[in-house]
């Protein structure tokens, strides 16, 4: 069996799902047409921001959570709406995009280049930080 490398498997992922630059991101937002989903962990929510009006959805629990069989379901997955992930690079979101096309959502894309492609461009940035309950220092 010949190995797979983590960056053949996005490649493969990419293959299989949309896949979009920051414009066509700004452009949906804008029209308010798609969830978009921060899957990044949350330290780097912290330390870095996120894209504004995001909702972060962490890799780890994903599957669980867009699946409406687990204990784990959030009401906010619908295989009817349009969802947009992104991470810090793309790698992680092509791969998480791909999982839930397989979990029956067909329109879910991945921002190509993720976080670091969106500040690259210039775009707004939320400062996760200040408004988190877990950083702010008791009076």
């Amino acid at each position: 069996m010949a190995i797979k490398h983590a960056w053949d498997l996005v490649a493969e992922a990419e293959s299989r799902i949309e896949n979009l630059d920051v414009d066509q991101v700004v452009a949906e937002l804008a029209a308010g047409t798609a969830v978009v989903l921060d899957i990044r962990d949350i330290r780097e929510l912290l330390e870095l921001g996120s894209i504004p009006g995001s909702i972060h959805a962490p890799r780890g629990m994903l599957e669980f959570w867009v699946d409406p069989d687990t204990e784990y379901y959030r009401d906010l997955f619908d295989p009817a709406k349009r969802y947009i992930l992104f991470c810090a690079a793309g790698g992680r979101s092509a791969l998480s995009a791909d999982t839930m096309r397989m979990q029956g959502y067909e329109n879910v894309a991945h921002l190509r280049g993720g976080f670091g492609a969106w500040k690259a461009a210039g775009q707004p940035i939320s400062d996760v930080a200040s408004k988190s309950k877990w950083m702010k220092r008791p009076s």
